[in-house]
């Protein structure tokens, strides 16, 4: 039973998943009409979307202090993986279709679910190995090896890399999360995203037009309001209750890759998607049911 004001948490989530949707069509089109990195993408999603951080954390209980922390090395671990992770993210995304970028982030509780078992030492029954076999399932159907116009493999491995890494995060934010307030994580991993993503723009960045840097700071702007709306959902409703609307992202990558760059998802990545979904709203239900906690779908917010 949806407790009260969860209604308000789910407008939040489903906000949150179209702004992420939005910045990533915004960076994936910045790199269509110029050369854009990898690096600069953590670079312009970091430097515009910290000004909205940091707005959020001064607005809340206990201003600046809420970025202190008890656990400095826990944090740089943390960030070492989630920047990884992103960078991952954005190179699958500059070399595969927008949808098949997005529905790829989406196997990141595949492996949340076989890292716990391997870290958090979770047992794992009949119901959610179902789930990740199905989860793996899906991944085939629109990997497609050897099959005539199947997406790149490099752009492939990129996105399940950050996947993986996404997972590691999740796990790693299960301990995290116990000691330390959600504005000192995000705080400190945009500031990290932006420090890394400056030097490796520095390193192989490129000169842009104004436009490219407006689509790029918009796409910034988009991540910094999709992490402040994802978070800030967490305090209105339960994570099982979210966790489904976080799929709407992959609406949104279909919708916006066709409106902004004429893609349209193959009926390969409409199955092997529909598999993804499915394993992971059942996993959803199935958690929910048994009253623990769940891996949210979405690798976004690495």
């Amino acid at each position: 039973m949806i407790r009260h004001g969860a209604s308000y948490g789910m407008t939040l989530r489903v906000a949150s998943a179209l702004s992420f949707s939005l910045m990533y069509a915004l960076m994936k089109w910045g790199a269509t009409l110029e050369p854009v990195s990898a690096g600069e993408m953590v670079f312009y999603r970091s430097l515009f979307g910290l000004p909205i951080v940091l707005l959020w954390i001064l607005s809340s209980r206990g201003g600046l202090a809420a970025i202190s922390t008890r656990r400095p090395m826990v944090h740089v671990w943390r960030c070492g993986l989630g920047v990884t992770g992103i960078l991952l993210i954005f190179q699958g995304l500059r070399l595969l279709p927008l949808a098949d970028a997005t529905t790829i982030g989406f196997t990141a509780p595949i492996f949340a679910t076989l890292l716990s078992i391997l870290f958090l030492k979770e047992k794992v029954g009949p119901h959610r190995w179902t789930a990740v076999a199905l989860g793996f399932l899906g991944v085939l159907v629109m990997v497609r090896p050897g099959a005539e116009g199947a997406p790149p493999l490099a752009g492939l491995l990129f996105a399940l890399g950050g996947a993986f890494v996404a997972a590691s995060v999740t796990v790693t934010l299960r301990q995290l999360g116990k000691t330390e307030k959600a504005t000192a994580i995000v705080f400190w991993f945009f500031i990290a995203c932006a420090t890394v993503g400056g030097a490796l723009a520095l390193i192989d960045g490129h000169s842009h037009s104004w436009r490219v840097i407006a689509i790029l700071a918009a796409g910034g702007l988009a991540g910094g309001l999709a992490q402040l709306l994802m978070t800030t959902s967490l305090q209105h409703a339960p994570v099982s209750t979210l966790a489904p609307l976080d799929y709407l992202q992959m609406v949104g990558a279909v919708i916006l890759g066709w409106l902004l760059l004429s893609d349209v998802p193959t009926t390969a990545t409409l199955a092997g998607a529909a598999l993804i979904v499915g394993s992971g709203l059942y996993t959803a239900w199935r958690e929910r049911v048994l009253s623990r906690e769940i891996t949210p779908p979405s690798g976004s917010a690495v």
